[in-house]
């Protein structure tokens, strides 16, 4: 066994999760710990489920036979945006979090339970691409972008090797063109309002599907039903102009696309290709989009690298 640990926490709009991560990415199962999260709860029981599982996982790591000593860093991924500098959170999706102090609320349990051990605290997108960069199918790629499609949409960049913290990455933000959707943050054109899972099944529903679920989707998109074919074909086409404005912008060799409402249909990554590879720049349609080649536990292998990574994070600001 590693003497090696982090301690990863996954904070999302439906559920924190933590675990013990090794020095490879690899998740120590009897570790894993969850609870549930939501726009509707307050802040204090969002920081109440964030603070079971940081104490379930430990429990969990201590009746496993992990030392304490072995645990070396801590790292939390938590959905934006965030304010690195202050420590403060104001995720899309947890509104009861509005600049709050959740970097101050984890440290000091943290420091209660593995004192003198550091915290390193980054946006879940940030996570999502060094999870990819480092046992994902883009492994060792110098220059690209981590996407996540589900609830919503999000990603990180990494650039040279690094890592770009911060807010960089939001990639859900971009405006699009030649499509609405529901309201996202006040906007009904940008690429989270139109794409996320939701959207595309509301927008499924609004030609006629009777559909609910993004499963149902799914489904119905294997079952060769028209109003799910169009869907999909949808939100490749709009995911693929997100990607082309992000590539015209950064010059990135691959994006890499997981979560779990890119599963909607078993070719919807060569889909998104497809309008990337049309694009007339050159140097835009190259880019490779490919599956980021991780499971459900990305994010934490993501959070774990914010601790064995440490390297390829920016200087502190």
């Amino acid at each position: 066994m590693t003497d090696r640990w982090a301690l990863a926490i996954d904070i999302g709009g439906t559920k924190v999760e933590g675990a013990l991560v090794d020095d490879r990415g690899a998740v120590l199962g009897a570790t894993r710990c969850r609870a549930g999260t939501g726009g509707e709860r307050s802040a204090a029981e969002l920081d109440t489920s964030v603070l079971q599982v940081v104490d379930g996982a430990l429990d969990r790591a201590a009746a496993a036979g992990v030392a304490d000593g072995s645990i070396v860093g801590v790292g939390v991924g938590v959905a934006g945006p965030i304010d690195e500098r202050a420590g403060t959170v104001s995720p899309i999706n947890l509104p009861a979090w509005h600049e709050h102090p959740l970097c101050a609320v984890i440290a000091a349990r943290v420091a209660e339970r593995l004192p003198g051990v550091p915290l390193e605290f980054h946006r879940d997108g940030v996570a999502i691409a060094l999870a990819a960069h480092w046992t994902g199918a883009a492994h060792g790629v110098a220059n690209m972008i981590g996407m996540v499609i589900s609830t919503g949409i999000g990603g990180g960049i990494i650039l040279d090797g690094r890592v770009v913290t911060g807010n960089a990455g939001h990639i859900g933000q971009i405006e699009v063109s030649g499509a609405t959707g529901e309201l996202s943050l006040g906007s009904r054109t940008t690429l989270e309002s139109v794409a996320s899972g939701p959207h595309t099944v509301a927008w499924a529903r609004g030609q006629g599907w009777p559909g609910t679920t993004g499963e149902e989707l799914a489904a119905a998109f294997a079952a060769g039903d028209d109003v799910a074919v169009r869907a999909v074909e949808r939100l490749a086409a709009l995911v693929g102009q997100g990607v082309c404005s992000a590539a015209a912008l950064l010059d990135i060799e691959v994006v890499a696309i997981g979560g779990g409402f890119s599963r909607v249909a078993p070719d919807l990554i060569d889909r998104i290709g497809a309008h990337v590879a049309r694009h007339p720049l050159d140097y835009v349609s190259r880019v490779r989009v490919i599956e980021a080649g991780l499971g459900d536990e990305a994010p934490l292998a993501g959070a774990a690298a914010f601790v064995h990574l440490a390297d390829r994070l920016p200087a502190a600001r």
